[in-house]
């Protein structure tokens, strides 16, 4: 078999040639970002979407709102992103957070730099790896990259890391390879997640993917009958 192998900033260029910009994250204000966070954790982003529209209708997508609305009410108004009580939870945690140690100022917060603002997201209960990484680049805008399952998909098929890789190695594997550049921060994580959900799939489309003849899970595909190829 022969070894497949692309740089992550080749993989950006023709991600970027294929797709153009995403401008994600969507959200009107930061606030609104890093609720979303929280709220697209294990659903898609349309169910969130549907629960940041009915926080938006009951006029609570606010810290302030978010901080005196019950953990109760909180719940069923978020019901559409699943998993409600637990978010309810969470987002409470983060509101709580950000009252306790800055009177309620996502500015304040976000004042701090990047390494450090991450850092003290990850030690609020309920906020993880990729939620504090996607709070950091596209709520406060600073320089992280996002992982998730999409992009262990494409790395793992691409050969560019082993599936079994940590979360922190493969942050590093793009941060120490990549310019410091926030918009390709941005965007780089939009670019995966739209490939894999059009293309790259659990199933994947290989005769529709532009990145066929760098990937070794087309590669591998040939030697076999397509009826072989795992979920």
């Amino acid at each position: 078999m022969r070894e497949v192998k692309l740089s992550p900033l080749r993989l950006y260029k023709l991600l970027f040639e294929r797709y153009g910009p995403q401008g994600w994250w969507p959200g009107e204000t930061p606030f609104e970002v890093a609720i979303g966070a929280i709220l697209t954790q294990a659903t898609a982003w349309r169910n969130a979407e549907r629960a940041i529209e009915n926080l938006k209708s009951a006029s609570l997508l606010s810290p302030r709102g978010l901080f005196e609305i019950d953990e109760r009410g909180l719940a069923e108004l978020i019901r559409p992103a699943g998993f409600q009580n637990l978010k309810a939870r969470r987002i409470k945690s983060f509101v709580d957070h950000l009252f306790g140690r800055y009177g309620g100022s996502l500015e304040r917060m976000f004042s701090k730099g990047a390494e450090e603002l991450r850092e003290e997201l990850l030690s609020i209960k309920g906020i993880g790896r990729e939620t504090a990484d996607a709070i950091t680049l596209y709520a406060a805008g600073k320089p992280t990259f996002v992982i998730d399952s999409y992009t262990r998909r494409l790395l793992s098929r691409l050969g560019m890391a082993d599936e079994r890789a940590g979360y922190e190695e493969l942050r590093r594997f793009f941060m120490e390879n990549l310019p410091p550049d926030l918009e390709i921060y941005k965007e780089y994580h939009a670019l995966i997640v739209r490939h894999c959900k059009e293309v790259c799939r659990k199933r994947p489309l290989c005769e529709r993917c532009h990145l066929k003849q760098n990937c070794l899970y087309a590669v591998e595909d040939q030697l076999d009958p397509p009826e072989s190829k795992a979920p």
